[in-house]
């Protein structure tokens, strides 16, 4: 019997030791595979929950808005002739009666005296158809003259009278133009820039414009809400979700550019009752004290609005709400901690914090924190209550947006 060579044998002896090694792999890969019926792949999802309790809730209103003088008053020359100088300084807070431009006086001090000496004329002229009709009046009694002598006397009388009162008359005229030359501020305000030169002749009907002054306090916020915000506003308040402040008094302050707030609060004191063609919204006007003159006019600042309450609102954590393919939803969790999917109607957004018009009750329980992570119908790990948000409502968070204002237009008060 001859051996197989030696290289055979142990290529016939690795490929044995081969098979079974792979075997053995194949088995102990299925054994670690396999695990006991009812064991879960992974740990309950540890999650944070709130209970809904709806409540009445504060709610703002921010409109883009702009300053605007309470009083803003152009000075113009009221007659016409050469300005002889400014006596005020460009742009500093001015007092009512002082003096802002000086005008030549000289050809109104000569119209003044023509007119008096006008009227010394006809005085004189009266003086004559007086002592005139004195003496044709015992005359005429005794028919010494005719009635027609009478009747003229008469009127030569009654004529001379009435050249006195227009002479009077030409007086005060002159008197008023002489009064023009020396132009005065009619209020407290900031005063702005010269608009004519000293030297300069100017005209009232051309050129008469000098400066405006500006009245700070008051100070005037406008802003517009357009027709669907109001349209809104009264569906909202039909339905019982939005309810304004009694007589419609509502607060409002100022935001400025840099962020910071306004000290003072003001007061709506005038709506528009008609929408302008233009633009389609009409215009509220708050008005604020301003007694440091720190608002001026022609900022553009934002005007919040407070005072109406949503009653019974549910707010929830913008980030309990996630957005499903056709609608929003939340986690509700049951009585045995399992989630299970709710659709929400969301409405506006009220700091870091979302309105729920639809879809959630009192005393329910949702999942704020770990949200993302929940399975339908499995357990969980609830940990506590929901940790804050990273930036306060309170702050620089967006306050709820407008959409509408019925009441300030119609002027009806609506109370719960």
């Amino acid at each position: 019997m001859k051996c197989a060579p030696l290289n055979a044998c142990l290529q016939r002896f690795s490929r044995g030791h081969l098979g079974l090694a792979l075997a053995c792999a194949t088995l102990a890969l299925c054994a670690g595979c396999h695990k006991p019926a009812g064991l879960p792949s992974t740990g309950p999802v540890e999650v944070t929950v709130m209970t809904v309790e709806p409540h009445d809730t504060p709610v703002d209103f921010e409109f883009t808005a702009q300053t605007e003088s309470s009083r803003e008053v152009q000075i113009r020359a009221r007659v016409d002739g050469f300005l002889d100088r400014r006596v005020y300084t460009e742009g500093q807070l001015v007092h009512a009666g002082q003096t802002l431009f000086l005008m030549d006086p000289k050809p109104f001090e000569a119209a003044l005296q023509t007119a008096k000496g006008q009227l010394a004329q006809q005085q004189a002229r009266l003086y004559v158809t007086k002592a005139n009709l004195a003496r044709v009046i015992p005359l005429a009694k005794q028919n010494a003259l005719s009635q027609k002598d009478l009747d003229d006397a008469t009127g030569n009388e009654k004529q001379a009278e009435a050249a006195v009162i227009a002479a009077q008359g030409e007086v005060e005229t002159a008197q008023l133009n002489l009064s023009y030359t020396t132009i005065k501020s009619p209020l407290n305000g900031l005063s702005s820039f010269a608009k004519q030169q000293d030297g300069s002749y100017v005209t009232a009907a051309a050129n008469g414009l000098l400066t405006t002054v500006y009245q700070l306090d008051p100070m005037w916020v406008n802003f517009s809400v357009s027709e669907n915000e109001l349209l809104g506003y009264r569906s909202q308040i039909e339905k019982k979700q939005l309810v304004f402040p009694p007589n419609n008094d509502f607060e409002v302050s100022v935001v400025l550019a840099d962020g910071t707030v306004f000290p003072a609060t003001g007061h709506i004191n005038f709506a528009n009752p008609a929408f302008s063609t233009e633009t389609g919204t009409f215009l509220v006007r708050a008005s604020f004290a301003n007694p440091q003159g720190t608002l001026r006019p022609g900022q553009f600042v934002r005007a919040r609005v407070s005072g109406a309450i949503r009653p019974n609102a549910i707010l929830v954590p913008q980030r309990a709400v996630l957005q499903g393919a056709k609608s929003h939803f939340v986690w509700v969790v049951d009585n045995e901690s399992k989630a299970r999917q709710r659709v929400v109607e969301p409405g506006e957004w009220h700091g870091d914090d979302w309105f729920i018009t639809d879809g959630l009750h009192s005393g329910e329980r949702i999942v704020v924190d770990g949200a993302i992570r929940v399975i339908a119908d499995t357990p969980l790990k609830i940990t506590g209550a929901p940790r804050p948000a990273s930036q306060p409502a309170a702050s620089n968070a967006p306050r709820e947006e407008p959409q509408h204002l019925a009441a300030w237009q119609s002027g009806e008060t609506v109370t719960k």
